[in-house]
């Protein structure tokens, strides 16, 4: 996935909204952007749309963000959601790995309730809510063959440590939220799995989108979250791999496979070393998904 679209699972109109989109993720929202009065009617909707579009037939994948595990609603919001089959299941607010395993255990037991494929359900995880998650990053790595993906954000971390802002006078992050960034990253490349960049929060600032989305993939983010219907078009083509790129990306591939013997290519001038043969062979694989 490179765009992954957050819809209020309680609201019909937005998901439909959503559904209408070109994002290759639609978020069914079961925590933040849902009031705990309608906590029971977004699970019925989400399990809704969810059955309308059984395995097989779904040209996107379809997430459900749970609540919290140290609250009262995740065991409800799974028993609710998981004979739908979604695709994934995002856990915010991690602790620590046995957070991962935790869930992972709910899943298989209600996938073999459901009559679900066993493992089918994967699972993205924002890692930096909390302080404690932060510290835990490193606690991803083997947690869970279902994890995929994992994300961070800065708004739970401000109130978290007591942040008045997380932002400096100029609009760049303060040293915290810049580190949890670059921890996200490390944590994915720990734990052998795709970095998700957060959302960019002002839906009307195209340019600021922009700029954030090719900062996030030059970082080495894969994928962006969006909070907007109109924000999906702009995250699909910065994290779309270039025609340019693909080929650059394939005649590397050709290099290195033509002398498997060396660990040095010169191509158009330019040495080449192993790295460079691992990046290019995951821009051609990131390629032929889309």
């Amino acid at each position: 996935m490179r765009s992954m679209l957050f819809l209020p699972a309680d609201s019909e109109k937005k998901i439909a909204k959503g559904e209408g989109t070109n994002a290759d993720g639609l978020i069914l929202d079961l925590e933040d952007s849902v009031a705990p009065s309608r906590k029971e009617e977004a699970r019925r909707l989400a399990r809704a749309y969810l059955d309308a579009r059984p395995l097989g037939s779904r040209r996107k994948k379809l997430l459900v963000r749970i609540n919290p595990l140290d609250g009262t609603m995740t065991l409800d919001d799974l028993a609710a959601v998981v004979g739908g089959a979604p695709d994934f299941v995002l856990l915010p607010k991690y602790r620590t790995r046995e957070d991962v395993i935790r869930l992972d255990h709910y899943l298989s037991a209600l996938e073999v309730r459901e009559g679900v494929p066993r493992g089918h359900i994967r699972m993205l995880v924002i890692g930096t809510e909390t302080g404690q998650g932060v510290l835990n990053l490193a606690g991803l790595t083997g947690a869970s063959p279902r994890l995929a993906y994992v994300s961070w954000g800065e708004f739970d971390l401000s109130a978290d440590v007591g942040a008045e802002t997380h932002l400096l006078p100029d609009g760049s992050w303060d040293d915290l939220f810049r580190t949890v960034r670059a921890l996200c990253l490390a944590a994915a490349a720990s734990a052998g799995i795709e970095p998700c960049n957060t959302v960019f929060t002002d839906y009307k600032d195209d340019a600021g989108l922009e700029a954030a989305a090719l900062g996030a993939r030059r970082a080495g983010f894969t994928s962006m979250m969006a909070i907007h219907p109109n924000q999906v078009d702009t995250i699909n083509r910065v994290f779309s791999v270039g025609e340019k790129e693909l080929e650059w990306s394939r005649r590397v591939v050709e290099a290195f496979d033509a002398s498997p013997d060396v660990g040095v290519v010169g191509l158009d001038g330019i040495m080449l070393d192993k790295p460079h043969y691992t990046q290019a062979k995951r821009i051609i694989a990131r390629a032929a998904a889309y």
